[in-house]
């Protein structure tokens, strides 16, 4: 296999790791160093050729290749079965909805939290459970970081550079959940979003940090709902008013909860579309009075509608905690699903 990238020599693994920090070519962790063999070990499991075009950056017209994309893969310590994934993730973050060079430039600081479902889930063991939103397996762990370090080296976003964050936060080393859909019985997100049934899909979402919920005093939906509610409310008056897509991480206690009770994710995102709102002149009441103005009684909602909201049934077996995961900044970057494989054309979902 035919690869283009520039290659270097170094003496051994620790001198790898100094030339990468000095070049700044890593994320402040150590990296596997991206021989020409596991390169080309991810290509071929993708069964994609180097230059395989996965989309260009339409701001800077950056063109972005399978090549690139799976040295940036290894060096975050992916595995070729993981590959594909990365591909699918990039190629979706590329579509015109998601707002690429917006969503990595702002000041606002998100990550791309990436959302996976089907058939991979068990190939990879990515479980969805313990720790989900954490390092709670290899898999997800190393695609998410794939997809920080392609944005760092690709498309040069790092820090004070394309990356103008104020603060940013610890999703932007790692942002990805695997769904739970072995304990479910709510459909998966990707087939929700129009992944065929039975196929693999990736969800990304320009998100920021989770906002962790705990409800342990009642085993009724609405109540339950009300709580994930608030915080998307809060989230309304502290951060942005601007609706947009938010996602809720739905552990097992609460979700066993809604599941007994016939709830479905339909059902959750009507109820939620509905409570989360917030009227403009509750803005005065955290210090943000001078943007109310004549404008207090307007009533903005946390979603567009009910299918702005991403329902992912993930985390451990115990606990009556959930997370809501706000937009970087309401509709200005919409969530784009695609199934798992490289796609330049698709439509997003």
């Amino acid at each position: 296999m035919q690869l283009t990238s520039r290659t270097y020599d170094a003496e051994d693994v620790w001198a790898v790791q100094e030339m990468y920090h000095a070049n700044g070519w890593t994320d402040g962790l150590p990296i596997v160093p991206p021989v020409r063999e596991a390169v080309a070990a991810c290509l071929e499991w993708a069964m994609t050729s180097p230059e395989q075009l996965i989309g260009i950056e339409p701001v800077r017209g950056v063109a972005i290749t399978a090549e690139k994309l799976a040295i940036n893969a290894v060096m975050a310590g992916c595995l070729p079965m993981h590959f594909p994934v990365v591909l699918t993730a990039f190629a979706a973050m590329l579509q015109e909805p998601f707002l690429l060079h917006g969503a990595t430039s702002s000041t606002g600081g998100c990550a791309v939290l990436i959302v996976l479902n089907g058939p991979i889930c068990r190939e990879f063991g990515a479980a969805g459970r313990f720790n989900a939103l954490g390092n709670s397996d290899r898999a997800t762990a190393a695609i998410g970081r794939a997809i920080r370090l392609a944005l760092i080296n690709i498309l040069e976003v790092r820090p004070g550079g394309i990356d103008r964050s104020t603060l940013g936060h610890p999703g932007k080393f790692s942002f990805c959940v695997a769904e739970d859909e072995d304990d479910s019985t709510w459909l998966p997100l990707a087939e929700q979003r129009g992944v065929p049934p039975g196929a693999s899909g990736v969800t990304v979402m320009a998100a920021g940090a989770p906002r962790q919920i705990m409800n342990e005093w009642t085993t009724d939906p609405a109540e339950i709902l009300e709580t994930f509610a608030a915080e998307m409310r809060a989230n309304m008056r502290h951060y942005s008013l601007y609706a947009g897509n938010y996602a809720l991480i739905v552990p097992k206690q609460l979700r066993d909860h809604l599941q007994a009770a016939g709830w479905t994710k339909a059902d959750i995102a009507a109820r939620i579309h509905e409570r989360a709102r917030v009227r403009r002149a509750e803005w005065a009441e955290v210090g943000k009075g001078a943007v109310v103005r004549d404008r207090g009684e307007t009533v903005h909602t946390a979603l567009r509608g009910p299918e702005d909201l991403l329902i992912v049934a993930a985390g451990g077996p115990a606990g009556g905690f959930g997370a809501v995961i706000p937009p970087w900044f309401g509709g200005k970057s919409a969530a784009v699903t695609l199934p798992v494989g490289v796609c330049v054309d698709c439509e997003p979902l």
